[in-house]
């Protein structure tokens, strides 16, 4: 890490105090200031470097034996999810785990037998408020002794993390990572009967399970198709934290997605760090991104998305797919982090400028009425005034409907975090509320142009500023705004645009269907 960084983990390394209570070839037994904790493994940071050329097996298993399957009777879980959508369907895995075991849903912190926090790595941030709740479950903890507090996800995967929970978290219950979410319900038992903190993180990525079960809420679901990320942009923490590219085999998927089809879900979300890398790790069957889409085209779904796309691996086949429209609706997510080829190199993106803006114009060529949203990042190492300039003048050649922007922030074990993080707070800032002001405009002018067009509406709940108007998104993935009944919740509709703002549009509900503008 840079040396002016605030962020320095160094301190949480030193186990002095520590005192080795027993250790076998599985597992370490360690007490801390009076709690034992079991390290059954932990995360290695050098190991998660290292990409082995092992082969990922797939794995159709019971995740929850019999004799755990009443072990929650009774008892109550809260699930809090930080992060990206990833994150978002590990939540439903590990729902679906906790629900097989016994254990009811509640919001009420004083029912909640375990609490876990599935965390997210990406920005400091997000670390700081999981530390942050941390703070507020340990007077909860005090209180009731017998609640179970685990920390998942991202978060967990990092060594300087683990070890400041194991150092001034002591309350702590469970650790484990990304890649044995399915191991929950033995952490569970251990933890329940051991009465120590039980640490179990894979530094080296496990096998595809299938099979797990999901608690999914709605009328969208999130389907996995792939694990890890094998890009290494300079600043992202991801390929140490999710693994090495794993597809999930392509009957695995489409049976999925069919199943949820017969459920009734109105949309679906393929999912994957890089979804355009879906397949390149299969050694026995030539079989893309592309050719999935194709199949699940064929799905009486009425809507598919995917996300994130890497420009680098968004190939002429995918563009062809995408343009035969049907249920792949016309929103493509397509991150830029900057117009500058010199920036993205240094980024360590594996294109320049000139190939993503000749991909973007392919890509609208094919789909007249795409829309396409981004991800920037402002302040990167070494940007100049130019450097940036060229983001912004890439923002208006694209014309992007909507785009995250981000402040850049060293991540500790990435090669970005070594560079000299030489532009300052201010100039970041000023960057950055410049860059959302060019986007804003066009995401106005955007939908300016849906003023007076007939649009299809999946309605998804009241508007979170009035209980009296409803939201809902077109296939485009605009946030419409309309006053209806509230037993439109999960249909389709159509609306009449009436008035385009700059985050949502507003519209009338119209209560014949007419053809769509879409």
């Amino acid at each position: 890490m840079a040396k002016d960084s605030k962020k320095d983990y160094s301190q949480y390394f030193d186990f002095s105090d520590a005192k080795v209570i027993s250790q076998d070839e599985f597992s370490k037994k360690i007490r801390i200031r009076g709690r034992e904790i079991n390290i059954k493994s932990e995360p290695n940071h050098r190991q998660e470097k290292q990409r082995g050329k092992e082969d990922v097996q797939v794995l159709y298993e019971n995740a929850v034996p019999d004799e755990l399957k009443n072990i929650g009777k009774g008892k109550h879980y809260i699930v809090y999810t930080y992060g990206c959508q990833m994150n978002e369907h590990d939540s439903e895995t590990i729902k679906g785990l906790l629900e097989s075991m016994g254990y009811q849903a509640t919001e009420n912190r004083k029912e909640a037998d375990i609490i876990l926090l599935n965390t997210c790595a990406i920005r400091e941030n997000a670390e700081d408020k999981v530390f942050g709740e941390l703070g507020h479950l340990k007077t909860l903890k005090l209180e009731r002794p017998g609640l179970l507090l685990g920390v998942c996800g991202c978060m967990s995967q990092e060594e300087g993390v683990v070890n400041r929970i194991m150092q001034k978290h002591g309350f702590v219950d469970m650790i484990f990572g990304t890649h044995n979410v399915h191991r929950l319900p033995h952490l569970i038992q251990e933890a329940l009967f051991s009465k120590e903190m039980v640490v179990e993180v894979w530094s080296k990525e496990g096998d595809i399970i299938e099979n797990l079960p999901k608690k999914r809420e709605g009328m969208r679901g999130w389907v996995n198709i792939m694990y890890g990320c094998d890009k290494f942009c300079t600043y992202c923490i991801v390929p140490f934290t999710r693994g090495k590219e794993r597809s999930r085999r392509p009957e695995d998927v489409i049976a999925e997605v069919r199943d949820l089809a017969r459920q009734g879900f109105k949309e679906i979300t393929l999912l994957g760090q890089n979804v355009n890398a879906y397949g390149k790790d299969f050694t026995d069957l030539n079989y893309s991104f592309g050719d999935l889409m194709d199949a699940i085209r064929q799905i009486d779904i009425p809507r598919v998305r995917f996300t994130t796309s890497h420009p680098r691996d968004f190939d002429d086949h995918l563009i062809e797919v995408l343009a035969k429209g049907g249920n792949l609706v016309e929103h493509i997510h397509l991150p830029v982090q900057s117009g500058s080829s010199e920036v993205l190199k240094r980024m360590s993106r594996k294109y320049n400028r000139e190939h993503y803006l000749k991909l973007a114009d392919k890509i609208k060529k094919a789909i007249p009425d795409v829309v396409l949203t981004t991800d920037i990042i402002v302040g990167f190492p070494g940007e100049t005034e130019e450097q940036f300039e060229d983001t912004l003048s890439l923002v208006r050649e694209v014309g992007y409907d909507f785009a995250y922007t981000f402040i850049y922030s060293p991540r500790e074990g990435t090669p970005a975090a070594v560079m000299e993080d030489n532009v300052p707070m201010e100039v970041k800032k000023e960057r950055l509320k410049r860059l959302n002001e060019t986007i804003n405009e066009y995401s106005h002018r955007s939908n300016e142009e849906q003023r007076g067009k007939i649009v299809e509406v999946l309605v998804e709940g009241e508007s979170k500023r009035n209980s009296e108007v409803l939201a809902g998104r077109t296939r485009s993935n605009k946030l419409v705004h309309f006053e209806g009944p509230k037993d439109l919740i999960g249909t389709f509709v159509q609306v009449e645009i009436t008035d385009p703002m700059t985050f949502y549009i507003r519209g009338n509900l119209l209560s014949e269907p007419v053809a769509a503008n879409q």
